[in-house]
């Protein structure tokens, strides 16, 4: 199984037909700000050219996408948002979107205290999904979390002066529960990767510039490589 995952797009969906065989990936994943502060109609436009690329997608908002999208998203039956997708049987997809508390006010930011409930709506509905699919192998499938957010104090979650503005919920998350991969965006200069404890951080910046994320799972091993 291939899945490729980015995000910051901000409207340039365009930049995605540059990732090598993305056509054929079993699964494209977009982490978030899908536009620049908007609506219902610019995300369609968004989605339609991602879902011409590949049908195979799934999305969660950003900090900088209206929440209508997220019911958009929903009508599409493509929203990751405080929910989990079992892939293949094989790897448990989990979502948060927006983010945590910006100065700026941007349209979709929670609490941490919601930030909390919406990742353990998705974990609890993958736990279900990996329970009834495949009993007894809870800890053979391995989770990713697909979070918009960066976990705080992290190397993908500090801006350019150093200062680390991530989501504590989401640090606590991984501290906790220790998914075996987690994607992230939002911070576009906080592109690379970190660990916390057994899981692999990955952020791929904004897509403009080219980043994005191959994940691959063969042979019971899940291998994640920063594009």
């Amino acid at each position: 199984m291939r899945i490729i995952a980015f995000g910051d797009l901000h409207m340039a969906v365009q930049v995605c037909r540059k990732i090598p065989d993305i056509s054929t990936a079993d699964m494209l994943i977009a982490t978030g700000d899908l536009t620049n502060y908007g609506k219902k109609k610019d995300a369609k436009i968004v989605l339609e050219e991602l879902l011409e690329i590949n049908p195979n997608l799934l999305a969660i908002i950003g900090n900088l996408d209206k929440f209508e999208i997220n019911d958009y998203l929903e009508q599409l039956n493509l929203n990751l948002h405080g929910q989990a997708r079992l892939l293949q049987s094989q790897v448990c997809v989990i979502g948060a979107g927006g983010s945590n508390i910006t100065p700026f006010g941007t349209p979709s930011e929670f609490s941490e205290q919601e930030i909390t409930e919406i990742l353990m709506s998705g974990y609890q509905q993958g736990l279900d999904y990996i329970a009834l699919s495949s009993p007894g192998k809870l800890s053979k499938i391995p989770i990713i979390l697909i979070s918009h957010a960066p976990p705080h104090n992290t190397a993908v979650d500090r801006l350019t002066n150093g200062r680390h503005v991530g989501s504590v919920a989401v640090r606590k998350f991984i501290e906790t529960y220790q998914p075996d991969l987690c994607i992230t965006g939002h911070i576009h200069e906080g592109r690379g990767e970190d660990m916390i404890g057994k899981t692999r951080i990955l952020n791929p910046g904004m897509l403009q510039y080219g980043g994005w994320v191959n994940i691959e799972f063969n042979k019971s091993t899940l291998h994640a490589t920063l594009k």
